[in-house]
Formats: C-alpha cells, structure tokens, sequence
C-alpha cells in the first residue's frame, strides 16, 4: 500500500520567505530612523554654532533692538513664552483630562451626541494651526473684547493644543488592565473612587507623555499669534493676563526677517534658548512620569 506523504502546512508554505521580509523591513525602519536623527542632529549643531557666540547672559536679560542687535536680547520673548504656556497648562490639562475621563468612563458610546463630539475632537487634532488663530482673533480677541493679551493668547493655543490632550489621556486611561477597575469595585469602592484612586494614578505616566507632546507643540507655535497680531518687538514683560505680549517664535521670525547677519545670530541664539526651556520642561514631566511609574 502506497504511503501518502504530509503535504506541508499553509503556515509553513506562508512562512518560508518571512525571515528575509522581515530582515528588510527592520533595515528599512532603521535607515528611517537614522535618516531622522541624522538631519535633527544636523540642524540642532548648525543652530548651536551660529548662534553660540551670542550665547551670554545679556541674552536673557536684555530686551530687544532693531538698532544694535549686538547688545539686543530676548527677555520679554521668555517671559511671555513662559505666561502663554502655564496658563496653557493650567487650562489644557485639566480640562482635556477631565473629558477623557468622562468619555472613558461615564459616556454611552451609543448616544449620538457622544459619537459627535468624539468625531469632532478626532478632526480638530488634524486643523492647521493658523485657523485657531482666525478663530481667536475672530471669537476672543474682537468678539469677547479681549484684545490682544496673554489671555487671548493663552486661550487660543488651548484650543490648539486641546485634542491632543484629549486624545493622549483617552488612550492612557484605556490601557489601564480592566481587572484593575473591577478589583476595586468588587471591594466595594464606587465608581468615581475607581477612577481617582486606581484608574488615574496608572494611566499619569501615558497622560504625563501626551502632555509632554501638547505642551511642546504650543511652545513653538507663530502662526495664531501672527494672526493674533502679537507684536514682533516688545520692550517690556506682562505684568499680567491682560497685558501686551509676545514669544520666541515670533521675535525669532522677526529677526529671521532683518537684512543684517547680526540679526540671523541673534535668532540662532534665541532658537536655542527656545530649545532649553522645552528641554527643561520635557524633563520635568519625564521624571514626573518616572516617579509615578516607580509608586505603581
């Protein structure tokens, strides 16, 4: 009697070209990445070299000038870059954490309204920059009559900034293991004691690195500030929220804009301060996010 031999699986048929595919697939992603980091790296030393000669404390502590751009400085372009970005803070985080609570853990993902306001934010996370400036200069700049303040300008790139929040801590609160939640309320704890206590503390580290990304975004934006009409030279700091202002993005492009070689060191300088207070904020959140991830 004949001997029927096996004939060889489907997987084994599927998986006799896969180690070389995934070989190249791993180059292509490194070559990627290289490319990336390569013309990052680039950029960053180029920016460090022009600019590193004006690298000084009469920076920081001097205002700006149009006239003598070997003495000028970006003061009140730190300053009013650090005011729009805590009050970004202060109204961003919370209020894009609190929804993703709400559509996480209360919402019914079968109401309309519900399906509605989760498209929305999904399509406000891709709107360009500069049609949040249209809409603060058009709602609460001229609208609300709050002119062009701090306020005006904190709340515009709130708006900006705001999806991203909200889409990072939905995603955080949602990797959380559901045996988590459950544990807790079989012990009797009720559904918003779920949420602070357990829920909350595990999802802070993924929170910690969308607002990390939000904050980053909002520190170099120019465009709805240049719509805003923020003022490109600004010999003074705010005293307050109702207070003329501008930022290091907009003082940069202004210098960018100067015939005289000067002016472009001076922006190379100004870019790299820019890039030691995101420096300085990314890690603050990252050991931030450290410690919790250490206590849970």
């Amino acid at each position: 009697m004949a001997v029927l031999s096996t004939p060889r699986s489907a997987v084994q048929l599927a998986g006799k070209g896969r180690p070389l595919r995934e070989h190249l697939f791993r180059i292509a992603l490194l070559s990627s990445l290289v490319i990336a980091l390569g013309f990052l790296a680039l950029l960053l030393i180029y920016v460090v070299q022009e600019g590193w000669p004006r690298i000084s404390p009469t920076l920081w502590e001097a205002m700006p000038s149009i006239r003598r751009p070997e003495t000028a400085g970006v003061q009140s372009g730190i300053v009013g870059t650090l005011w729009i970005i805590g009050l970004t803070a202060l109204m961003a985080l919370p209020t894009g954490v609190l929804a993703a609570i709400y559509l996480e853990e209360y919402a019914d993902r079968t109401k309309w309204y519900n399906k509605i306001i989760e498209l929305n934010i999904s399509n406000l996370a891709a709107v360009p920059s500069i049609v949040y400036g249209i809409l603060g200069l058009g709602i609460i700049a001229r609208w609300l009559e709050f002119g062009f303040t701090v306020m005006t300008g904190a709340m515009t790139v709130s708006l900006l900034v705001l999806p991203i929040v909200i889409i990072s801590a939905r995603e955080a609160i949602r990797a959380v293991p559901p045996s988590i939640r459950e544990g807790s309320l079989a012990l009797g704890a009720t559904q918003w004691q779920t949420i602070y206590r357990q829920v909350l503390p595990s999802a802070i580290p993924g929170i910690a690195t969308g607002s990390i990304l939000a904050l980053s975004r909002a520190i170099g934006e120019a465009a709805p500030f240049l719509m805003l009409g923020a003022a490109t030279l600004v010999r003074f700091n705010p005293e307050g929220v109702w207070s003329s202002f501008t930022v290091l993005p907009i003082q940069i492009y202004s210098f960018i804009t100067q015939s005289r070689e000067e002016f472009h060191v001076l922006a190379s300088a100004a870019i790299v301060i820019l890039l030691a207070i995101l420096l300085l904020m990314n890690s603050i959140a990252i050991w931030l996010r450290n410690r919790y991830q250490k206590r849970w």
